[in-house]
């Protein structure tokens, strides 16, 4: 069966060309209502960005993701490895929360809030504007030979682009490493942790590559958001949409003509005059329909209703619109499908928020030294050697720490000290015995509850095992 002809721009994607080739894409200089909008939620996000790992609340960093020593800060909130569960259903909250406003608004994430976009559009994309200029003087520089007013241009934009690859390279890493330790490693000097350079330059190479030179492609062919966008969008998806009832009418689009009626004529209220190709990103049209390339970013929007504006004709020919509104007029509804996505949602904030209350300030871990058998002490006192290990997930140092059997009576004896220090979001570590006389044993295997206090209060209670002879049992 044939394609029809309108329906083959789906055949390849939209930085393609006829050849195969990689076909560049100059955008146009965005300009609007929208794109103002963008511009303020894209600095602030940007200074969320590059201020979060030097914000600290508590003394703890705003966001932490190091994944080597095992630490994570969330919002300012310590997680360490035993709380490894909450980390993951915040992530899932994110994931389902993505999907929501994806059924319901489309690729709209791509658009205003992902960071690939932001910087491309928003960072390297304007300073290409400052120093190349706009579409047709870009694609004339590039035409052009390599005389001196071209190798000067491009010099200063590459050199631009690495250096602030370079600085975003070093924003990443103070969200792995901790900001602390990133301003260490500047005062100690580049060549004091040449480890940590030569990650800081593969980093900035990535970034670099990716705003030089793939831009829109990692959005096209790297990123599975896009492909995960067709399995979730249906007709009632709100998305940015070309009216093809009102921009086709019976005769279909049509250049504009001087003091033309439009409105009497059976001609579409499209004039097809290409700018909001020009104008996107990503180089596709959008009268196309929804396409797995588009990620909602307005910019059409804006240069249609600004010709519509010049040839006086009603703006919204380019909107946000959901098919069935095109189609049929039909208004946003919260369907049962947003329903389900919304409770599942709330299900797990709920979860979340429960159980990071039930979370315990202190984790505490006793085990029996592996290998080891019991040890008889006297006639009637068993032994058992363990080691212990106990996290502090608090700001403040855990003083006068020490351990009291709750089960059974018997005796703790601490290898190193009996009372102890853990400090504030640290590790305490050591070895201890268990003597618990026989008369108390149950058998060769027994169940111990164990407090540990501060002073004396009990700040968290842990179980082991306790092995004992079987002719006790």
């Amino acid at each position: 069966m044939e394609t029809p002809e309108k329906e083959t721009f789906r055949d390849s994607i939209g930085t393609i060309n006829e050849e195969g080739k990689r076909a560049w894409v100059y955008p146009k200089k965005p300009n609007g209502r929208f794109y103002n909008y963008r511009k303020w939620v894209s600095y602030g996000l940007l200074i969320f960005l590059f201020s979060a790992p030097f914000v600290k609340i508590n003394d703890n960093q705003f966001l932490l993701f190091n994944v080597l020593e095992r630490r994570f800060n969330i919002f300012g909130a310590p997680f360490w490895p035993q709380d490894f569960h909450l980390f993951v259903i915040s992530m899932i909250i994110g994931v389902v929360f993505i999907i929501l406003f994806t059924v319901a608004f489309g690729r709209i994430f791509c658009g205003w809030i992902c960071p690939q976009t932001i910087f491309m559009e928003m960072v390297f994309r304007r300073i290409e504007y400052w120093i190349e200029g706009d579409r047709g003087k870009q694609i004339r520089l590039d035409k052009q030979p390599w005389n001196a007013e071209k190798i000067k241009k491009r010099s200063i934009k590459w050199i631009l682009f690495f250096i602030i690859s370079f600085l975003i390279a070093n924003v990443f890493l103070a969200y792995l490493i901790g900001s602390d330790q990133l301003i260490k490693y500047i005062t100690d000097g580049p060549f004091a942790h040449v480890s940590t350079l030569i990650s800081l330059l593969i980093f900035t190479s990535v970034f670099y590559f990716v705003f030089t030179w793939f831009r829109e492609q990692v959005c096209i062919i790297a990123c599975p958001y896009g492909r995960l966008q067709g399995v979730l969008l249906d007709a009632k998806s709100i998305v940015v949409a070309y009216d093809y009832k009102r921009g086709e009418k019976e005769v279909g689009r049509a250049k504009f003509k001087k003091n033309e009626d439009r409105s009497s004529s059976r001609k579409g209220d499209c004039i097809d005059c290409f700018q909001c190709v020009h104008v996107c990103p990503i180089g596709i049209d959008i009268r196309n329909g929804t396409q797995l390339e588009c990620v909602n970013c307005t910019a059409c929007i804006d240069a249609c209703d600004h010709m519509m504006e010049q040839v006086d004709l009603p703006k919204g020919l380019i909107r946000y619109a959901s098919e069935e509104n095109i189609a049929k007029k039909a208004t946003f509804k919260f369907t049962a499908r947003l329903k389900g996505y919304t409770a599942v949602l709330f299900i797990l904030i709920g979860v979340f928020l429960g159980m990071s209350f039930l979370r315990n300030d202190v984790e505490a871990t006793i085990l029996r030294l592996p290998g080891q058998l019991y040890e008889h002490k006297g006639e009637n006192i068993i032994s058992n050697v363990y080691t212990y290990k106990l996290v502090n997930k608090t700001t403040l140092d855990i003083k006068n720490v020490h351990f009291e059997l709750l089960s059974h009576k018997g005796e703790i004896e601490v290898v190193t000290h009996k009372n102890f220090m853990v400090a504030k979001q640290g590790l305490a570590e050591g070895t201890l015995f268990i003597d618990i006389n026989t008369a108390a044993l149950t058998g060769d295997k027994n169940r111990l509850k164990i407090g540990v206090y501060s002073n004396d209060t009990l700040i968290e209670t842990t179980t082991t095992a306790f092995l004992g002879p079987r002719s006790y049992r």
